[in-house]
């Protein structure tokens, strides 16, 4: 029980990921806020996982930043301190490059990148506040950090931004014993896989014919990655971005060849 006593926030918590690291880190001893923006999903989840001492539940849309600032804020009511901030809430839209708008841009942009900015400004404010202890900060990335797959570019490049969010940041709040780090999750069975990646049956086969593990990962697996990175065994990480993956970065991306 490394992490015991600690107080963590998750954003994008109802399902999924999210909910999958607020699952770990209860069974690990961590108090934990969950927060997302679909309430009815938030509210079963908690009633599922039925800790109520140990866990609660806030509404936000971490594009705003007033939200993300309610969820340290209802930490530090509810718990005291917050010591581990993930910024997990994310969104995907498969979409022709040449079809995207600029409100499909503004939106993803806004939720995966920009919600994730306001996270570390406001995790960071609160850990500094509570003297020389420091905190961890972890944001959710993806393989598509790296990847370039153009039917997920809105998704792609709030994923590259995440990549030199993380780094700026872990120098930035390193003299407040402060890490950052980042996951970057291959192919994950959520429901966001399902509708964004898993589009068709020949979308399915050709992201599994690039994943040398032969099978999607499941949430408790990043979630186990996460739990690792908030603890001590990981205190000389930072800046640093981990790929629970299955293989898939190892292998290059193809592309049809035309006969000439």
């Amino acid at each position: 029980m490394k992490l015991s006593g600690k107080v963590a926030a998750i954003t994008g918590a109802a399902r999924g990921i999210g909910r999958a690291c607020a699952e770990r880190f209860l069974s690990d001893g961590v108090k934990v806020v969950i927060s997302d923006v679909d309430n009815d999903a938030l509210d079963k989840t908690v009633a599922e996982l039925g800790r109520p001492k140990e866990l609660c539940a806030v509404h936000c849309h971490v594009a705003r930043r007033a939200d993300v600032d309610r969820v340290v804020a209802t930490a530090v009511r509810e718990f005291g301190r917050l010591d581990i901030m993930v910024n997990n809430a994310g969104v995907a839209r498969n979409q022709d490059i040449l079809e995207i708008t600029e409100k499909d841009f503004d939106d993803v942009l806004a939720v995966n990148l920009k919600g994730a900015f306001f996270g570390v400004q406001a995790a960071a404010k609160q850990m500094i506040a509570q003297g020389a202890g420091g905190g961890v900060i972890i944001n959710m990335s993806s393989v598509n950090a790296l990847l370039a797959i153009p039917t997920l570019a809105t998704y792609a490049i709030s994923k590259g931004g995440m990549k030199q969010l993380t780094s700026v940041a872990a120098v930035a709040l390193a003299p407040h014993n402060i890490r950052v780090v980042a996951v970057g999750p291959g192919t994950i069975l959520t429901d966001m896989v399902s509708s964004a990646i898993f589009s068709s049956d020949d979308a399915r086969r050709s992201v599994m014919s690039r994943t040398p593990i032969g099978r999607g990962g499941e949430p408790s697996e990043v979630a186990s990655v996460v739990a690792f990175l908030a603890s001590d065994d990981a205190s000389y990480i930072t800046g640093q971005t981990i790929y629970p993956d299955g293989g898939r970065l190892i292998l290059n991306y193809t592309v049809p060849v035309k006969d000439k």
